[in-house]
């Protein structure tokens, strides 16, 4: 029992992500900033308030501005799945003074994007009015897109945005305050209500919202760009052709999916939903796509976005669903018909207005684009609808900050358990290639025992290792998660954290279990989709002659122990820095070849090829002697409880064949199997059988055939003898 919890342990923190931290991302960051270049003329921070993640700016002693971190009050993630730090000041007027971008871990700047565009648009929102942002939901302001980086783009103006009014209303700042977000009746959705009789009556009423676009009115609005290129770039099609007829409806309302969708469709989007989930169809026809031909599994609709109040909603391949047909009588025909799931926690209220934002695009280069906005506005109708009475009394802070953490962990447990079910396919698979590798591990004897078969399986097993777990699933693990092992110790975790990645948990858990029975092999030897990657080219030089080098037994020695020395150094540099931590661990290749898939720059994509190429002579060159993650996991090798592979008395002496031939030289001279460089690849059990390789098999087999052809001559030598003794009549 007590192995199990140690087992589980070690899994939990190697699941960590990288980006563990404290509950306050401002006291992090605060200090390595200066006060004068957010807000002119300051002098000084004074302390975090202790309520709020906060912390005024001091100009001769007197507060004169509030500086925040965004990710301290919004959801700030990414394309790479980690926050957008971004540092916010905000004066007494609800006016933004300053913002800096101070961390991200976005590969936007890996492929060709300078990381300064970037910063100077963020720094941009300087001068930004809340109060008229309060007004508009946030459209006060123009949205400067950077092509290439749409969704980057979008998701800090959308944190900068929401952060801003949710300190400025915190803190009372130009008038703003949290209960005017609150003011007015309530309502709630009637599941009772009636649902249209058609299409006809869905338009009529309101139930379906419209946005019409025409090539004349979309030229027109680009005619108004500032970039002269948008207005010399129009499109030539006749002025009233239709551009985009887009239509959007509340589905998540019982009588809306019962009337458009129909009773079978809407009782699939039931068990679709969960508790404080909402959907919205969306449905359109034109020249131009919604969705958008970028779209990937995985992405982002970049295209939409959904907008209340202080609250935005980007949708993402798992909230996305295509819907089969729209059964109301009379419906147009959409060639696009999707339903867009809204999570639940995120804040929105389908009983108030909202609005969906299409965000239309124009080439005016070969990679770039400029960019205009357009609104689809929403309301579901008053019919249904009902009043509910609004709560008499406010509860005390403690027990509000109690039921708010509450709500928090409940749909931080919510949307974990939402990936997981989304990821479904996903772990089969991953589950499935565990169950059968634990087999060949297990009946190790009766796996190899067919040279041929065993390599054709191997070579099997690796690509669907390279191809599914790393260039599809990403499911490439890092030092990286290991380096914030020490962090996530001092600062604490979250649960929900380290199961936002099912994949990446899975592996973790099932290699420390690995590294008790087989050592750090069964990972680098069959699931590294890098360490894949290697072996399956060097297999492919193989078979075109490409000449193997066998690098000499003292030179080998003195290069193996540098990977643990690049493990260290990273490790001890990640005592103090986990960020500077991250950037020399790019030693690793990991990002550039598997999840970035080589579309980075090119010193990344030059030595990630470079240790590719050096592996097409020297079998796994970068697992042998750089890996820092192959360092790391090989430290407890030898605290594994059993040894799996079988020797002979005469492996090393006088024998060398099974030194001589393995892939990775982790085999002695005197025989002994080196369990701190063993990839598990068991090609030394083929030799352990081999009936023609093996000289202790060999020796075998031709004592048994003498023994087999002496038996006959035994038997004949005693009839004569017994016909001999016989006597004579």
């Amino acid at each position: 029992m007590r192995l199990l919890r140690v087992l589980f342990l070690v899994c939990t923190l190697l699941s960590l992500a990288p980006g563990a931290r404290a509950a306050s991302v401002l006291q992090e960051y605060l200090p390595a900033e200066a006060a004068a270049d957010l807000v002119p003329g300051a002098d000084g921070f004074g302390p975090i308030r202790g309520d709020l993640a906060v912390a005024p700016v001091l100009k001769g002693g007197e507060t004169v501005a509030w500086a925040f971190i965004t990710s301290d009050f919004v959801g700030t993630t990414g394309y790479s799945g980690k926050p957008i730090h971004s540092l916010v000041t905000v004066d007494k007027n609800a006016r933004i003074v300053g913002v800096r971008l101070v961390k991200h871990s976005e590969p936007i700047v890996l492929i060709g994007i300078p990381e300064a565009k970037v910063k100077a648009l963020v720094e941009g929102y300087s001068g930004l009015d809340l109060i008229a942002e309060a007004k508009s939901g946030g459209t006060a302001h123009e949205v400067d897109i950077i092509s290439g980086a749409t969704v980057t783009v979008m998701v800090i103006d959308d944190s900068i945005i929401r952060s801003g009014l949710k300190v400025a209303r915190a803190l009372g700042l130009g008038g703003l305050s949290a209960e005017q977000a609150d003011a007015g009746p309530q309502f709630e959705i009637d599941p009772a209500a009636a649902a249209p009789a058609d299409w006809l009556e869905a338009e009529g009423d309101g139930t379906v919202r419209r946005l019409s676009l025409d090539v004349g009115q979309v030229n027109a609005a680009f005619a108004a760009n500032a970039d002269a290129r948008a207005r010399e770039r129009a499109m030539t099609e006749p002025p009233g052709t239709v551009f985009i007829d887009l239509q959007a409806a509340l589905v998540s309302a019982p009588p809306v999916a019962e009337g458009l969708l129909g009773p079978a469709e809407a009782a699939n989007l039931k068990t679709w939903l969960k508790e404080g989930e909402n959907a919205v169809a969306l449905m359109g026809r034109g020249l131009y796509s919604f969705k958008g031909s970028g779209y990937v599994r995985g992405g982002i609709f970049d295209r939409i976005v959904l907008i209340q109040d202080d609250v935005s909603v980007r949708f993402r391949d798992r909230d996305h669903r295509r819907l089969s047909a729209v059964t109301a009588a009379g419906a147009p025909d959409f060639p696009e018909k999707d339903l867009f799931r809204i999570p639940a926690g995120v804040g929105f209220d389908p009983t108030k207005p909202f609005r969906i934002q299409l965000l239309v695009q124009r080439e005016v280069g070969p990679i770039e684009k400029v960019f205009h906005t357009f609104d689809l506005g929403y309301q579901l109708p008053q019919k249904y609808l009902r009043a509910v009475a609004r709560p008499s009394a406010v509860p005390p802070p403690s027990e509000a900050e109690t039921v708010a953490d509450r709500s928090e962990g409940a749909a931080q447990a919510e949307l974990w358990k939402r990936i997981w079910m989304d990821s479904k396919l996903k772990i089969a698979v991953l589950g499935a290639m565990l169950v059968v590798l634990t087999g060949v591990f297990f009946f190790q004897t009766f796996a190899v025992r067919n040279e041929r078969l065993f390599y054709a399986f191997r070579i099997g097993f690796l690509t669907v290792t390279l191809l599914f777990l790393g260039w599809y699933a990403n499911a490439q693990l890092s030092v990286v998660n290991l380096m914030a092992l020490f962090g996530s110790l001092v600062n604490g975790f979250s649960w929900q954290a380290f199961l936002l990645d099912p994949l990446t948990f899975i592996l973790w858990f099932s290699l420390a279990a690995a590294l008790l029975f087989w050592g750090r092999g069964a990972y680098c030897g069959w699931l590294c989709p890098f360490g894949a990657l290697q072996e399956l080219t060097n297999q492919v030089a193989r078979k075109l002659k490409v000449p193997q080098w066998t690098l000499p037994w003292g030179l080998h020695e003195r290069l193996w122990p540098v990977k643990y020395m690049i493990f260290l150094g990273l490790f001890g540099v990640s005592l103090m820095s986990v960020e500077q931590a991250e950037q020399l661990a790019e030693v690793e290749p990991f990002k550039t070849a598997i999840i970035l898939k080589f579309v980075r720059a090119w010193p990344f994509v030059a030595y990630a090829a470079a240790v590719l190429i050096a592996g097409l002579f020297v079998e796994r060159f970068y697992c042998r002697y750089l890996c820092p993650l192959g360092a790391a996991l090989a430290i407890p090798a030898r605290l594994r409880m059993f040894d799996w592979l079988k020797r002979y008395h005469e492996c090393g002496n006088p024998c060398q064949t099974c030194s001589n031939q393995c892939p990775v030289q982790a085999i002695h001279r005197t025989g002994e199997i080196n369990p701190n460089e063993c990839i598990n690849c068991l090609h030394c059990q083929v030799l352990y059988q081999s009936e023609t390789t093996c000289p202790v098999v060999i020796k075998k087999m031709k004592s048994r055939a003498r023994l087999a052809a002496s038996e006959p001559t035994a038997a004949a030598m005693s009839r004569i003898t017994t016909q001999a003794n016989q006597p004579t009549t």
